[in-house]
């Protein structure tokens, strides 16, 4: 960008500067936005702090003027299971519009954006898309995976210990020892969860330098990759190398490739489909149909936790995600000719990377499934489609019918769960819990973490129209659209009908004959939750899950 500051017009915003106590040869620079989402309430944003000032550290260096500002979030682990919740996913879109306020407000030459967790990596992947001044991502990095009785942990294991509590299978010291060692330092939870998810395809989509996803937050290399980073955002100014040059449709598959590869969160579908809006794709070239046909293609050859017992730390140490897209290369999976935020394109980014664990990071002639980690399943009862995260699925529960148990909030859900009422074979409902109907898409991560610490992992399915945390494992089915708000057949399931579930053909049905659906459809209104200020505001402007859950055009 030009300089804004240069002239006897500007004085008065000079002066301001030289209130913030900039020298005069700092004026002349380019002005580096470093938008900070560091919080005193967030594990995995807690010392960005450090990482900012890092990231300052390299741009001042290269010859530009580091501004840190802040942004917001929320920690999804602390909301979840209760009216917090709601937030998490209407927050996405106040990340995105503040951090263009930031930057269109104060003229920024250049953005570094520093985030970590769930909704704050895509609300700023929106605003990079949206802004489209020369950007690149430094993210804080993962936890530490946490070690109980001589076992690798992480949150997902202590949300389905309290299910084991309730089920009466742990007594109050174990759950206690849970606790205490779950989440051994800050970072983002240290699984391939939503945050852990995100960051990594950031790396794929080439926003970030290699590393940026599976670094761990308390590890030295992670401040140096700060520093990097501060650097590499000057070459971008300097040549002028914008997101939508970078962040193109071949860009966005090649992210959608890699997602079904490493068997990322189902919540990257959301992501990724509400990146795509911000870029203008057409439905032809992203959409959940395209995200399908991409699943069906690519192999699925890592599975972390909560899918496996492996830890991001571990696939750190097996090569990241460079040594992911390098084999994935070599398959002829990915255009790697796109640019990238290093200068250079893909392939020249991962030239040099090398798998050095085969356990972590399998060959595509040994993959855990030949299909991705992600499925999209349609039917009646999902129209315009729903998402599984099919590599944390059981194989018993690949295909299953069975009666439904209607809920019309997770709370009820939890309660009949810990309750008992649930039985082997029942496909457990939750609706109202969609972008309109929750308001704001709640993750359902305590209920599913309640069916498998009961031991009905293996048994029990799980539908809603709201959404579930990436470190969500068995038959979760989520995303259901049209959702029951909107006037969708989920909203129309009774107790007792019977729900068909077919992963391998995408299938999801509700077994009831259509003259009956009519006469039910005849009386239908869907339930209205009270709400007021933002969430009111929200419920009035957000389009469907198969939209990507955005703000309505």
């Amino acid at each position: 960008m030009e300089n804004i500051f240069k002239g006897s017009a500007m004085a008065p915003q000079r002066s301001l500067l030289r209130a913030l106590g900039w020298s005069e040869s700092e004026m002349k620079k380019p002005i580096i936005g470093i938008i900070c989402a560091q919080s005193e309430i967030i594990p995995g944003h807690m010392m960005l702090d450090r990482i900012a000032k890092r990231v300052a550290d390299g741009v001042s260096a290269a010859g530009g003027k580091p501004v840190i500002v802040p942004s917001i979030g929320v920690c999804d682990g602390i909301a979840m299971g209760h009216e917090g919740m709601k937030y998490s996913l209407p927050s996405r879109e106040v990340i995105a519009d503040s951090a263009e306020i930031l930057a269109r407000a104060h003229h920024f030459d250049g953005i570094v954006f520093i985030p970590n967790c769930d909704k704050i990596v895509p609300g700023m992947l929106m605003a990079a898309a949206r802004t489209n001044i020369p950007s690149i991502f430094c993210s804080g990095g993962p936890m530490l995976a946490g070690h109980v009785k001589g076992k690798k942990t992480s949150l997902s294991t202590m949300f389905e210990e309290v299910g084991a509590y309730s089920a009466g299978a742990i007594d109050e010291e174990t759950l206690h020892d849970f606790e205490c060692n779950a989440c051994p330092s800050c970072g983002s939870c240290s699984g391939m969860f939503t945050a852990n998810s995100m960051n990594c395809i950031t790396e794929a989509l080439g926003m970030a330098l290699n590393g940026n996803g599976t670094i761990p937050m308390p590890y030295s290399r992670r401040l140096s990759f700060a520093e990097e980073t501060g650097e590499a955002i000057m070459n971008l100014v300097e040549k002028n190398i914008r997101p939508r040059d970078i962040m193109t449709a071949a860009a966005l598959k090649n992210a959608e490739k890699v997602d079904c590869a490493i068997g990322a969160s189902s919540n990257t579908v959301l992501h990724i489909l509400a990146i795509a809006r911000e870029l203008d794709l057409t439905k032809e070239e992203i959409s959940i149909d395209t995200m399908n046909e991409i699943s069906m293609q690519i192999p699925n050859i890592c599975r972390l936790a909560p899918a496996g017992e492996i830890y991001i730390e571990e696939l750190n140490e097996a090569g990241g995600i460079a040594a992911v897209l390098k084999q994935m290369e070599d398959a002829g999976y990915l255009d790697t000719s796109v640019m990238t935020v290093s200068g250079k394109s893909m392939h020249e980014n991962i030239k040099n990377a090398k798998v050095t664990d085969e356990r972590v990071i399998r060959p595509f002639t040994n993959p855990y499934s030949p299909y991705g980690g992600l499925a999209i399943l349609k039917g009646n009862l999902a129209q315009e489609g729903s998402v599984v995260k099919k590599s944390a699925v059981d194989p018993k529960m690949y295909v299953h019918s069975g009666p439904a148990r209607v809920f019309n909030s997770e709370e009820d859900a939890i309660a009949a769960i810990y309750g008992g009422k649930i039985q082997k074979g029942d496909v457990v409902v939750i609706r109202y819990e969609g972008p309109i109907g929750g308001p704001g898409m709640r993750e359902m991560l305590s209920p599913t973490s309640a069916i498998v610490g009961a031991g009905l992992g293996a048994d029990v399915a799980l539908i809603t129209d709201g959404r579930f945390s990436g470190a969500t494992r068995g038959a979760a089915i989520g995303h259901v659209c049209p959702e029951a708000a909107a006037g969708g057949l989920i909203g129309l399931v009774e107790e007792g009908d019977i729900i068909s579930i077919d992963i391998p053909a995408c299938k999801i049905e509700l077994c009831v004959p259509e003259e009956v659906i009519a006469e039910r459809r005849k009386n239908f209104v869907p339930l209205e939750k009270p709400v007021t200020g933002y969430l009111k505001r929200y419920r009035s402007l957000v389009t469907s899950a198969s939209e990507g859950a955005v703000w309505k055009k």
